[in-house]
């Protein structure tokens, strides 16, 4: 009776890809990085957490074997792993939130995104013009790129004061709008936000963010979790569509229905921050069925710490989340499939604030088949192969499973 569970920890990257000196990414390694910093004492934080990176049960199922062979380091001193393991690369050409997923999900992007040019002001005169006429605005802040928490804590007070609404980009194909939920509203977020999405169509841009947030000063603006993705969907079927086409769902924690566009979706379940969103998760794994696949994201690395190259909070956020895993391989029974893995990297040690081009763990279990390493992956599609084959689906055109390699050492 077989069930999946893909459980992604955005931004978790283990170490820098082939191609990572294309994306000014060579030595990332986010894991690996954090470890470092934590057992040298830079990872201390009163109040937050303090000494070496706590993640055993993570450990246990091959995460040190992951990272060691994704970076080219000695496995040979490790303990045995009790857990299949191995590493992934991206084939995609971005390092961007949909491009790693969908990917995972059995579709690597063969085509380039658009990105905004790093000027002030970044958007084209005549895509802001459109915004603000088709909208009704007098008129937008912003306009540059910028980090999404240090740009409320700068317009915020502004955006309340006029009703201007703070337009911003990133390193990835986005356009980003931050608005006050009450004085502004956030349905009025959100309807702009699918105006955005039109008048960005044709420049081939991925995602329009809403970034909802509350507060009345720069000292109290915080972000919601009423976050809202409109991304371009995949541009073919993904694992999602194969699992709803075979009668099975697809229970969508936290932004994974926004960012496959609500496409091969069946529920979507949110939540407000990681170990929230570790709970919904632990609900849909008690309820899922005979085919079903539960596919969450646990979005707080990525946004919370890597952006903001918080290494104290991105290894509080990890420890935090090893201590709950053995909730999640408690729930698994005989014919189930959990993969943990990530959809980029983002090392909190790395300049700037954007994405980092990594290798991802691929480490998990699956009740009576024996712990081995399965390797470097040559794409992250290989694991939405296994776990399509792991439900007897039909072979998407990408990727490679390796379900084959574990029941055959089992």
């Amino acid at each position: 009776m077989a069930r999946a569970f893909l459980f992604v920890l955005d931004s978790f990257g283990i170490g820098h890809a082939p191609d990572a000196a294309a994306f000014a990414s060579a030595g990332a390694d986010t894991f690996g990085h954090i470890e470092a910093a934590c057992a040298e004492g830079h990872g201390d934080r009163d109040g937050v957490r303090r000494g070496p990176l706590m993640v055993p049960h993570m450990k246990s199922l091959g995460l040190a074997h992951a990272g060691a062979l994704a970076a080219g380091r000695d496995l040979s001193h490790l303990p045995v792993a009790h857990g299949f393991h191995g590493a992934a690369s991206e084939t995609s050409r971005g390092m961007d939130t949909p491009s790693g997923h969908w990917e995972i999900a059995g579709v690597p992007v063969s085509f380039e995104w658009s990105y905004f040019p790093e000027t002030k002001p970044t958007f084209p005169p005549a895509l802001t013009q459109a915004i603000i006429e088709k909208a009704g605005l007098p008129g937008i802040l912003g306009d540059c790129h910028a980090s999404g928490t240090e740009i409320i804590a700068r317009l915020g007070a502004e955006h309340i004061s006029s009703g201007k609404p703070i337009c911003y980009t990133s390193a990835d194909s986005v356009f980003q709008i931050a608005a006050h939920e009450t004085h502004f509203g956030l349905e009025r977020l959100y309807a702009l936000c699918e105006i955005v999405r039109v008048l960005v169509d044709p420049l081939n841009i991925g995602r329009v963010i809403a970034r909802p947030f509350l507060g009345e000063t720069a000292r109290d603006f915080e972000r919601t979790a009423n976050r809202r993705d409109y991304a371009v969907p995949p541009p073919e079927p993904t694992l999602l569509d194969r699992v709803e086409a075979a009668g099975g769902r697809v229970i969508g924690i936290g932004k994974i229905g926004d960012i496959f566009a609500h496409q091969g979706v069946s529920e979507v379940r949110k939540a407000a921050g990681n170990m929230a969103l570790f709970e919904a998760t632990l609900k849909a794994m008690r309820e899922a069925r005979y085919g079903d696949l539960v596919f969450a994201n646990f979005v707080d690395f990525d946004t919370l710490y890597g952006h903001r190259r918080d290494v104290p909070g991105y290894a509080a956020a990890l420890e935090a989340f090893d201590r709950r895993l053995p909730e999640a391989l408690a729930l698994l029974r005989e014919g189930d499939m959990l993969i943990l893995t990530a959809d980029h990297g983002c090392d909190p040690t790395w300049s700037g604030t954007d994405h980092t081009r990594e290798r991802v763990p691929v480490i998990g279990a699956a009740p009576g088949m024996k712990a081995i390493s399965v390797g470097i992956r040559p794409t992250f599609a290989d694991m939405g192969e296994t776990v399509a084959e792991h439900l007897d689906l039909p072979a998407g055109r990408h990727g490679t499973s390796f379900l084959d390699e574990l029941a055959n050492d089992a």
